[in-house]
């Protein structure tokens, strides 16, 4: 604990996070994890079928997507405009992957490119959690006990600060963490017309689901800083990962994002599959988004390592 004494030696830019923040990522970690024991015994036994798979599947697209279009392309980097109404769709969606509120989470991205793999990163498996396993374990899980949350919201994120609606939801938080739940076992109550398909439909779509977005969106803070290939000049040691870039959505090509951050496309070439870039080509056809950041040829060869 930090006495005040010990707290006049701490620069003024480090936030200490609160205990009950702390306590509520050990059980947002803990409890999918746990319900993914589970699944796994239920599976064992047969007691999974197509609605939770679907469920499981339709879930995991909805939050991802919120996260990777949504608080990533779309608030943190300004890669596209659209509509108010699809900005506080994708950040509803966003919340539900159980992340965090919405400003808190692009203050906290914005920070970490601010400090890429420097001091000051929030979670880099090279900074603030030792090197080797340690880092990586620093990197994908340990920061959300220490740093996760305590970015200067009006520092790095003045603009959703400024917007009434995006303070509304990222207040709003806790209960779209109880949508992310309630909405799966809606859907297999509807769908199967019984509770234990509404429960099994929490506990795929829900619980199940929250763990696989967890820990493949904390693998780019960790994987994709620690192993795979480069090949731009960049200040930071991000790395694009191949075989992680269809479960992250295309987010894996982590270090395209990083040569260039506000592109809305990470997979630069024809072959680095993206699927978040697909979503937002497709928006763009029907009119939903505008200012689309597109890197050309040219641009990419000038960044070249």
């Amino acid at each position: 604990m930090v006495t005040p004494k010990k707290r006049a030696f701490i620069a003024p830019s480090l936030k200490i996070m609160p205990r009950i923040q702390r306590y509520a990522n050990f059980v947002a970690v803990v409890l999918p994890f746990a319900a993914f024991i589970a699944a796994l015994v239920l599976l064992w036994n047969s007691a999974i079928g197509w609605t939770d798979l679907a469920i499981l599947a339709g879930m995991y697209l909805i939050s991802a997507l919120g996260v990777t279009v949504g608080f990533h392309r779309m608030l943190t980097h300004r890669a596209f405009l659209t509509y108010k109404p699809v900005e506080y769709a994708f950040a509803i969606a966003g919340s539900m992957a159980v992340q965090g509120p919405v400003i808190d989470w692009v203050a906290d991205h914005r920070k970490h490119h601010a400090h890429a793999d420097d001091e000051g990163d929030p979670h880099s498996p090279h900074v603030g959690g030792g090197t080797g396993l340690r880092g990586l374990w620093h990197a994908h899980v340990g920061w959300l006990f220490e740093t996760n949350g305590q970015a200067d919201r009006r520092k790095y994120a003045p603009d959703l600060m400024e917007d009434r609606g995006m303070r509304l939801l990222n207040r709003e938080f806790p209960w779209l963490v109880g949508l992310s739940l309630l909405v799966p076992f809606a859907a297999g109550w509807l769908l199967t017309g019984t509770l234990v398909g509404g429960l099994t439909g929490l506990l795929w779509g829900g619980l199940v689901r929250i763990f696989f977005v967890h820990h493949i969106t904390w693998s780019i803070n960790s994987i994709c800083h620690f192993h795979g290939v480069r090949r731009f000049a960049t200040d930071d040691r991000s790395t694009n990962v191949w075989w992680l870039s269809l479960a992250t959505l295309g987010e894996s090509w982590h270090h395209n994002h990083h040569a260039f951050p506000r592109s809305a496309f990470h997979g630069l070439r024809r072959w680095e599959l993206d699927p978040s870039g697909l979503v937002i080509r497709g928006m763009r056809r029907v009119g939903l988004a505008w200012n689309v950041v597109a890197i050309s040829p040219e641009r990419q060869d000038q960044r070249l390592a």
